[in-house]
């Protein structure tokens, strides 16, 4: 388990301004996959969040190949998680001159993968 530790590739993705609900449920599909199969999950999903999650994802594997000379086909998916950012705090008017608040998620976005 030590050498493990050695063989990984991280990469963030901070202040998208997408939910972190809606990049949770994407990131359950790819999570514990290859690298390669979840790259073909990503590219065929309809979602606005695939395209961030895609950016994060090869940027973390190729910090794991610039360190070590690995291919794409032993590279796995170890986390991928979204929390949370900041949130944009909006108001609209509403009845009786009220004012509706709206709430502009944001979230950061962590993959890990390993060889």
């Amino acid at each position: 388990m030590e050498n493990l530790k050695n063989i990984e590739g991280i990469a963030y993705s901070r202040y998208v301004r997408i939910s972190p609900f809606k990049i949770r449920r994407i990131l359950d599909q790819i999570r514990g996959h290859s690298y390669s199969e979840a790259l073909i999950i990503l590219k065929f999903m309809p979602y606005k969040a695939c395209l961030p999650i895609l950016k994060v994802l090869t940027s973390a594997a190729s910090n794991l190949k610039s360190k070590f000379d690995i291919k794409d086909s032993f590279i796995y998916i170890t986390e991928a998680r979204a929390d949370g950012g900041p949130i944009l705090k909006r108001f609209r008017p509403h009845a009786q001159g009220r004012g509706f608040p709206i709430k502009k998620y944001m979230s950061h976005i962590v993959s890990l993968v390993y060889s």
